[in-house]
Order: structure tokens, then C-alpha cells, then sequence
């Protein structure tokens, strides 16, 4: 049995939900893809699809198999370009996931970019505040913003990521500027209402007893929260509270002077954006290209000053 010939001949049959559809694309009889599917249900030893005359079903062990079927193509389909054209030339679709906010400012203008240098490499951009479980919904890699939770995702730190708190002078003026982090519990806190990278709250960097430096947590709070880092970042210019906040959303404002930092002594070390994606033997060559992509221009210092804001 030819076992590529037979994934391709089961991915067929089961993306176009026919026998005869499939066999007539690649140009056989149908009974030759009949054969083709029998011979790889018997290799593996399951029941892939459910075949009656009037439509063909795939069973939960079919469907688990189709999924990894399609990725091994895929993979083959990466293979064969990455030593055509001199290893460069990538193809296929590319589906990334980022945060919103700083998937606006920092992904989205690098896609079209990408796009230009790879023009065989179609591109869909998830722009989304929740944590996106990338094999579960088939992108191929991830940008995120923050501590990375346990997982057997591959990870590669591409810049650090400061956060600051800030607050406008004129709440400073009317509601006083904190001194110590656990003064924020008496302040208007803006907080995100569901963002993974902040379950643990506002991290500072204070001394223990010991007079050892450890990074603490707080959970402030108070009138005002939201799910979406823009408009927490709205309501901050406002005059509403104190946020806490990455230096590329606030470095412009507080050029400006419309935002003022507080608790800078107090300020925990960067965390980092990175790139995750589900480990995997062969990573396609789009997928390394675009990391290769974001690393040249994160990588460079005059990148974040000239995109700050």
C-alpha cells in the first residue's frame, strides 16, 4: 500500500463527502478509491468512515485521523517547496492568533509585509484577548503577551515586555499618588476582567523580610473593569484610575505628558512577547518564515522606538 497515496485518497474523500467526487478530481474510477480507503482501514486496524449510497460519515477515530492527516500533507506539501527555489519558497496557509491590542499595533501591519516576501502563503490573523488553544482550532502558531502558562507549547521569546502604572496627573492631583503597591487598594484600580496574563494580578518588585527582592502580586480593583485592554486604556486617559499598563500601549502618553508613571522604584522585572506554537517534529516552512519574520523586526531596538504608542 501506498501509505501517502491512501492519506491523500482518505483527506479527499472525506473533505468532499464523496466517493465519486473525489475519484473524478484525481481522475480514477471510484473503485480504485474505494480500494485505496479499504486497504488503509485494514493497515490501521479502525474504522475511519461510514459509507452508505447516499453520503459518507467519518467515525470519531476517522475524524481524529483527518486532522493529522491533513497536517502530514501539509508538512510534505512545506518539504517539497523548502528545497524548491532554493529553500525559500513557502506556500499554504498561514493562520496566526494575537491579542488584540497589541496585535493591531504589532502584528497586523507585519502580516501584509510577510505576505509581499511569501506571495505562494495565504494569511488569516485572529486578533483575540483569550488564550486560543491552537490545535484544538488549527492556527499555526501564536503571538502572546506575558507569562506563558505550563503547556506543550514550543515557545521563543521575541522582545521584553515592561508594564508600568500610570494614571493621568489630573486623577493624581484629585485622588493623591500612591507610594507603596498596597496603597493602590485605596485608589480607582482599571483592571482587566478576563485576561490570562494577569489571573495572578499587578506584579511589583518589592523586600522580603529576609531583605531578599521578590516580585509580589496584588489584585487591585475598584468601579471599573473591563475585558478589553483599549478601553481600559481609554478610560485611564480619561481620568478615571490608575492602570497598569505595557510601555508600547502608554510610551507616547507619557512623552506627552497625558500619563504619568507611579511606583517606578516598585516596577517587576519585564516578562516577555513571544511566539508559541504545538511542538512538532517538521515545523512547515511558512511557520519558520514568519518567526524569522517577527524575530528581525522585535529584535531590533529602534523597532520599539519607533512603534511605541
Amino acid at each position: 500500500m501506498d501509505k501517502l497515496k491512501a492519506f491523500e485518497s482518505f483527506v479527499s474523500v472525506a473533505t468532499k463527502g464523496s466517493l465519486t467526487a473525489a475519484a473524478r478530481a484525481e481522475g480514477v474510477a471510484p473503485a480504485i478509491m474505494g480500494r485505496r480507503l479499504d486497504a488503509l482501514e485494514e493497515h490501521l486496524g479502525v474504522k475511519l468512515l461510514v459509507r452508505t449510497t447516499r453520503r459518507i460519515t467519518l467515525t470519531h477515530e476517522g475524524s481524529a485521523f483527518l486532522e493529522d492527516c491533513q497536517r502530514l500533507l501539509s508538512d510534505v506539501a512545506n518539504a517539497e517547496a523548502s528545497v524548491s527555489a532554493g529553500g525559500i519558497k513557502a506556500s499554504g496557509h498561514l493562520r496566526i492568533t494575537a491579542p488584540a491590542g497589541f496585535g493591531r499595533r504589532h502584528v497586523a501591519p507585519l502580516v501584509p509585509r510577510f505576505q509581499t516576501l511569501h506571495p505562494d502563503v495565504t494569511i488569516s490573523l485572529n486578533l483575540s484577548d483569550r488564550v486560543v488553544d491552537l490545535a484544538a482550532e488549527g492556527f499555526d502558531c501564536a503571538v502572546r503577551v506575558g507569562d506563558l502558562p505550563d503547556s506543550s507549547l514550543v515557545s521563543v521569546r521575541m522582545a521584553d515586555n515592561r508594564r508600568l502604572c500610570v494614571a493621568t496627573p489630573d486623577y493624581l492631583r484629585r485622588k493623591g499618588t500612591p507610594r507603596q503597591p498596597t496603597e493602590l487598594l485605596q485608589h480607582d484600580c482599571l483592571t482587566l476582567s478576563s485576561d490570562a496574563s494577569q489571573t495572578r494580578g499587578w506584579a511589583f518588585l518589592q523586600r522580603s523580610e529576609t531583605g531578599q527582592e521578590e516580585v509580589v502580586h496584588l489584585r487591585p480593583s475598584g468601579p471599573l473593569d473591563c475585558s478589553d485592554g483599549q478601553v481600559l486604556h481609554d478610560w485611564c486617559l480619561a481620568g478615571h484610575g490608575i492602570a497598569w499598563r505595557s510601555t508600547w500601549e502608554v510610551a507616547a502618553e507619557i512623552k506627552a505628558g497625558r500619563l504619568q508613571t507611579v511606583l517606578d522604584e516598585f516596577a517587576a522585572p519585564p516578562n516577555g512577547i513571544y511566539v508559541v506554537f504545538p511542538q512538532r517534529k517538521h515545523l512547515p516552512l511558512r511557520v519558520r518564515l514568519w518567526i524569522e519574520h517577527l524575530k528581525a523586526h522585535y529584535g531590533q531596538s529602534s523597532y520599539w522606538q519607533d512603534h511605541q504608542g
